[in-house]
């Protein structure tokens, strides 16, 4: 039998990782702090307790051991790496989708945002010139990510985006789960909530690293971006989230420079997109949604209703979110105002344009003189 052993195991992802090796016929170790233990975990699977921030503490809880396969999904990656040079056939690694350059700083680049979608040719923050900023926090993202291959040519490297569903670490839909339980009727949206931010569903994340590992030396030394199969708009994962709730929102759409109450909802500093394409785990490796996102954000939202973060406790104060219902209510009302003034303007001066594919073009005056724009 195969052993693997996974650095980490408890997180949101880490449970159907562990279950999904199991399942394969490996017997399975699990490194982690011990602070966290998973009930989907079974007892079969062998716990190592320790720090893997530690690196003295996880080299002796690990001395004289090897693995066929070493998942490295928590701790410091780079020092794992080296450390477990040599003692594994199999490196599998997670990062994050930060490593591209302009996720953190999207007016950084030119163009102004991030190509879209972007895949895993795209910058990377670890081959920009000196003289570009970045975020140190980012910076140790492709350094580590730089290591990984450095130390083991062969491994598979995943760059999470987002992950939600239970067990999440911030939970970002609680922003609209509370909302909803507070009875709030209106949601302010920047941009109209047009923007597209990659995430992934706790078990298709999952689902993604273990394609890499059944796809064998096909996915050796090589990167991978991880993210559910279409990406909802932020409109649309309000909508979701609500609508698995029962719930229904009047949505006030505010362009992104007035709407500073709801940036937070964008989780970025900028309106750009920031969408990954997990098109090369589809075509290489064979993945495929095992939850689709509607049912995963309905999920997680039910979840959060069942087991809601502590109002004002460190989980909620992380999501950068205050609830300010006041202030958000004090903009919608001076919105709605100003609009009374730009609203005539705006009908005005509207042309009354009917994409010609929509089903109203086929009422209006004169559509059936034909679909030629070029006079013939």
């Amino acid at each position: 039998m195969s052993t693997a052993l996974v650095v980490g195991g408890t997180g949101p992802t880490g449970p159907h990782v562990v279950n999904g090796l199991l399942e394969r016929k490996f017997d399975v170790t699990i490194l982690h702090t011990g602070n966290h233990e998973s009930s989907e975990i079974p007892d079969s699977v062998e716990h190592i307790h320790t720090d893997p921030f530690d690196m003295e503490l996880t080299k002796q809880a690990t001395i004289n051991k090897s693995y066929d396969l070493v998942v490295v999904m928590y701790g410091r990656l780079r020092e794992l790496a080296s450390l477990f040079k040599g003692r594994t056939e199999k490196f599998v690694s997670v990062g994050g989708v930060p490593a591209y350059s302009g996720w953190g700083d999207a007016s950084a680049l030119w163009p102004a945002g991030m190509r879209v979608p972007t895949r895993e040719n795209g910058r990377l923050v670890v081959d920009e010139d000196k003289g570009f900023a970045v975020n140190k926090k980012v910076a140790n993202i492709g350094l580590s990510e730089k290591a990984v291959f450095a130390e083991h040519p062969t491994a598979s490297h995943l760059r999470y985006p987002w992950i939600y569903g239970p067990g999440q670490v911030g939970p970002r839909e609680w922003k609209i789960v509370r909302r909803v339980l507070d009875g709030r009727k209106s949601i302010v949206l920047p941009d109209g909530g047009l923007t597209v931010q990659a995430a992934a569903y706790a078990p298709n994340a999952a689902a993604a690293l273990l394609a890499t590992i059944d796809a064998g030396k096909a996915s050796e030394g090589n990167s991978y971006n991880v993210c559910d199969e279409w990406t909802p708009t932020l409109r649309q994962w309000v909508e979701i989230i609500a609508e698995a709730l029962q719930h229904s929102f009047e949505i006030v759409e505010i362009p992104w420079e007035y709407a500073g109450v709801a940036h937070h909802l964008t989780l970025r500093g900028t309106p750009h997109h920031r969408l990954t394409s997990s098109d090369r785990a589809i075509y290489e490796l064979g993945y495929k949604d095992v939850v689709d996102p509607i049912e995963g954000l309905s999920s997680t939202a039910r979840h959060l209703v069942a087991n809601p973060p502590l109002r004002g406790g460190p989980e909620e104060k992380s999501l950068a979110d205050r609830f300010d219902y006041d202030s958000e209510d004090r903009l919608i009302n001076a919105w709605r105002k100003a609009m009374t003034v730009i609203e005539p303007v705006a009908k005005a001066s509207d042309p009354n344009f009917v994409d010609r594919y929509a089903a109203s073009y086929d009422l209006r005056e004169g559509a059936n003189i034909g679909w030629s724009t070029i006079k013939r």
